[in-house]
């Protein structure tokens, strides 16, 4: 406020404020009431809320170079080196991070300011328990990620957002207890990272994380139309169950191992049919699926894959050739069945002959079979009238000749 050519500013208590005279720091203020006689108006007055302790002033870095005794009287000047970050606390509570070769000015006075380095060259690994504080913090309203207006002021300004730098900075994955991870530096592998939540600092690096599933997989080699050795025309689906062993062989040796093995099941399997005829194929089914997981496992496991089992799943035969395969079979089936058929008549007639030629050799036998023919007529009459007594009905129906001499 300027009265007569007084100048008057008021400082609160939670307010500090820079005194610059054509553009020159004179003065820092703390609280109370000041005046200065500014005919000329060449004083200008910059105040700053300490609720945000951090100074920006896009020329923080001049002012502090050429008042370097009253600058740090009043302001902290917090740096960092090209191998170290540092976290920043705000009365012990998270507040920023510094990335490696930065510079960060905060007011000294009723916010205490403490920085944690941390040696970058130690490791990539975030503290477990930083990383923790950070999960916990980072849900809270004054972590919120800023909108991209809010950030891009905040750059311009040479500021930090709350929680930005944090989200930016640090690569998280986690790994379930299935998985392996594979920590990539700069297209680099560097470490394997077993099941549970990572974290690492990403500062002026390329860090990824490969995940690599290493349960049971199943993959499957579907419509292959192949031609057999006698020029029948199939159409064959095939699958395999395989896992990943060696993540790390796999990675350094297959670009896209799912694709490689799919290939090497598509031409196994082409080479093991276009060798057989359809009735080896059909007949062999099951030395062709060995012979085909030997091949494949050869091929896999220098790699780092195991295939663990394989199978024909179907063998899809042409409309024509089904027909003519079914009149084969029926062809086939009808003279095995001509075939038992002779076969047991030929054994009934033989035992029909060994049996006249007991009955011929033994009356007393005939006589039984006659008795036994003469029951099986008598269960098919109703009623039988007999005339002359039994002893006549038996010697009418049944003669016994002894020997002759």
């Amino acid at each position: 406020m300027n009265v007569m050519g007084y100048k008057r500013q008021v400082v609160a208590q939670h307010e500090r404020a820079l005194v610059l005279k054509n553009g020159m720091l004179v003065q820092i203020l703390g609280p109370g009431v000041y005046r200065w006689l500014d005919l000329s108006g060449a004083l200008e007055i910059e105040v700053f809320d300490l609720t945000d302790p951090q100074l920006s002033h896009p020329h923080a870095e001049v002012l502090r170079k050429e008042t370097d005794a009253l600058w740090n009287a009043w302001i902290e000047t917090v740096e960092t080196t090209g191998q170290e970050a540092g976290v920043v606390y705000l009365d012990d509570r998270l507040s920023a991070l510094l990335p490696p070769m930065s510079r960060r000015f905060y007011w000294k006075g009723p916010v205490c300011v403490r920085v944690e380095r941390i040696d970058l060259s130690a490791g990539l690994a975030v503290d477990a328990g930083l990383m923790e504080t950070i999960r916990r913090m980072r849900h809270s309203q004054s972590w919120t990620r800023a909108s991209a207006t809010t950030r891009e002021k905040a750059r311009t300004l040479g500021r930090e957002v709350a929680g930005t730098d944090f989200l930016d900075n640090i690569l998280e994955e986690e790994v379930a207890d299935h998985q392996l991870g594979l920590l990539l530096q700069d297209g680099r592998l560097i470490e394997t990272l077993g099941p549970g939540a990572h974290a690492f600092w990403n500062f002026a690096r390329n860090l990824q994380v490969e995940v690599t599933d290493l349960r049971l997989q199943e993959l499957e080699v579907q419509g292959q139309e192949i031609l057999t050795r006698d020029k029948v025309s199939l159409r064959v689906n095939l699958g395999a169950h395989y896992r990943v062993d060696e993540p790390v062989k796999v990675r350094a040796g297959l670009p896209k191992h799912r694709d490689f093995l799919y290939r090497e099941l598509q031409f196994g399997l082409r080479q093991a049919i276009g060798d057989r005829t359809l009735d080896e194929l059909l007949d062999q089914k099951g030395a062709l699926e060995e012979g085909m997981l030997a091949r494949i496992r050869a091929r896999a496991e220098p790699h780092g894959i195991g295939v663990e089992a394989l199978g024909i799943k179907d063998v899809i035969l042409p409309g024509d050739m089904k027909q003519i395969l079914n009149q084969v079979v029926e062809a086939e089936k009808a003279a095995q069945a001509n075939i038992i058929r002779r076969r047991e008549e030929t054994a009934a007639t033989r035992s029909l002959l060994n049996t006249a030629r007991l009955m011929d050799q033994n009356p007393i036998l005939l006589r039984l079979k006659e008795l036994e023919a003469l029951e099986r007529v008598t269960e098919r009459v109703g009623n039988l009238t007999v005339f002359g007594g039994m002893e006549s009905l038996l010697q009418g129906l049944v003669r016994i000749e002894g020997p002759k001499s």
